[in-house]
């Protein structure tokens, strides 16, 4: 039961749906030192939604219905809102196996309907919201739409409002939305300029979802810009204490009555157009840079699997550098699906979770990570080839953590590969196939996109993995960063 614990963690966090069944020893066995007894009830504290103990299975009148009625309630307190994780506790007597002795049941409703019927719906937008966003929105002269993880809107809703309200849509790759004409994609490199991030602060931010992933886009908002939080939840995903006003309300539904409320001219000041003219030569920028080199980087990794896996796939997102190098270098792109587990932003359970994604979607799964990430949940990889799912995980293998050599850690020389680096050494090809799952290494950047093709097309459970340099790597950020600003400062 505890080993379920980081799962419940992240859909706590990440508001995702968990029903967790836990057995248990009966009453009379807890407490006396029966084998493989501890005490289960309310085991993951704050973290559910609902807990309930079941007890042991018993023939008495009104059993049946009992369990209908526990069973509904867990589905309409799983799927919220706020969806999330639910506990029940089972305890078990024995003989632990059937015995044959009928159970007291109920006949279920008709056509198989739940017991009880119960409906999930996220609060649409009131009328005055959208009266009194609508107002703001026409009459900010420099205004952006931010989108983070679980932004809860739809691409083609977020651009409709870009048009009506000429903002650009600031989109980290997880928020589902960086899609479209309004999409700016390079707002991570262009914020890290210190000229272009000044001349471009905004005078009001809409805000859809979690804070983005890196950090230059929340250092460039601060208290004194009028931010304003969207979530359908009630939550306050706020880390930064900056948010001005909170509104509780569906993010697509909202965006879409404030789209319809404006006028149909949005101001033509230059606004829109210039943030649109410095993602193209930052992405110009960004590119060349990428595409000239021959050995792997991790942020071309990012970036060439954004933009080449097929239309309709899912990528899943590892946390760490994998989830910031999609933020800093995927262009926009429709048609994929990008998951993450960024309630908790851990790497428990990755492996498991792409698996779970390939066995509950259609269409191609691919997956991004690192090579602690792989190592923290390999166990999720035995029995992974007999279990009939396709999905390529590619590895950026640079023998252990490398989003410390980017943080002040990186100056504690004595201890920091023993502490932060932790190189493990091991050889994930050879892990790989101890486990039955076919695995390539690939050396060369451009090879990686095609290596990545072949494994999807060949089907099953297989991993790409590209070795890289936790040195280079923080080099390779600096020079891409570089670049950016030279590019903006020619233009400009």
């Amino acid at each position: 039961a505890a080993n379920f614990h980081p799962a419940v963690i992240e859909a706590h966090e990440s508001g995702v749906p968990l029903i967790v069944l836990t057995a248990d020893r009966p009453p009379e066995l807890r407490d006396t030192g029966a084998n493989q007894a501890i005490d289960q009830l309310k085991l993951f504290g704050a973290t559910v939604r609902w807990f309930a103990e079941i007890g042991a299975p018993i023939d008495v009148p009104g059993a049946g219905r009992y369990w209908r009625s526990v069973a509904s309630r867990s589905v309409a307190e799983a799927l919220g809102p706020p969806a999330g994780p639910v506990h029940l506790n089972i305890a078990f007597r024995e003989p632990l196996v059937p015995s044959g002795e009928p159970v007291a049941n109920v006949p279920g409703r008709p056509d198989g309907a739940p017991w009880v019927v119960t409906a999930a719906r996220r609060p649409p937008p009131h009328p005055h919201d959208v009266e009194r966003l609508a107002e703001a929105v026409a009459t900010s002269r420099r205004g952006v739409l931010l989108a983070g993880w679980g932004a809860g809107a739809r691409p083609e809703t977020v651009g409709r409002f870009a048009r009506a309200a000429g903002w650009p849509v600031l989109a980290d790759t997880v928020s589902g939305v960086r899609a479209g004409p309004a999409a700016v994609s390079a707002y991570d490199a262009l914020l890290r300029v210190p000229q272009f991030a000044e001349a471009h602060r905004p005078d009001l931010v809409l805000r859809l979802g979690a804070a983005p992933t890196g950090r230059a886009a929340s250092g460039w908002l601060d208290h004194s810009v009028r931010q304003v939080l969207v979530d359908p939840d009630g939550a306050w995903p706020d880390p930064q204490r900056s948010v001005a006003e909170r509104v509780v309300s569906d993010p697509d539904a909202l965006l879409a009555a404030v789209a319809a409320s404006l006028p149909d001219a949005p101001p033509g000041d230059g606004w829109f157009d210039g943030w649109l003219a410095a993602e193209a030569t930052a992405r110009r920028a960004l590119d060349a840079l990428l595409d000239s080199w021959d050995t792997p980087f991790e942020g071309r990794v990012a970036r060439d699997l954004v933009a080449g896996l097929p239309a309709g796939a899912t990528l899943v997102a590892g946390s760490s550098m994998p989830v910031r190098d999609l933020e800093s270098f995927a262009a926009p792109r429709g048609g994929l699906h990008v998951l993450a587990n960024r309630g908790a932003s851990g790497i428990d359970g990755f492996t498991s979770t792409v698996l779970g994604v390939a066995a509950a979607r259609e269409g191609p799964v691919a997956a991004l990570c690192g090579d602690l990430t792989l190592l923290h949940d390999l166990g999720g990889l035995l029995g992974a080839a007999r279990r009939g799912l396709d999905a390529t995980i590619v590895v950026l293998d640079n023998d252990g953590g490398g989003i410390f050599s980017f943080l002040p850690q990186v100056a504690l020389d004595e201890h920091f590969e023993r502490l932060f680096g932790t190189p493990h050494g091991v050889d994930l090809v050879a892990v790989a196939a101890s486990v039955g799952v076919p695995a390539v290494r690939v050396e060369k950047a451009a090879e990686v996109m095609p290596a990545v093709e072949a494994a999807l097309d060949q089907g099953r459970v297989r991993l790409v993995v590209v070795p890289t340099n936790r040195d280079d790597n923080v080099a390779r950020h600096a020079q891409a960063w570089d670049a950016v600003a030279a590019a903006i400062g020619a233009r400009s």
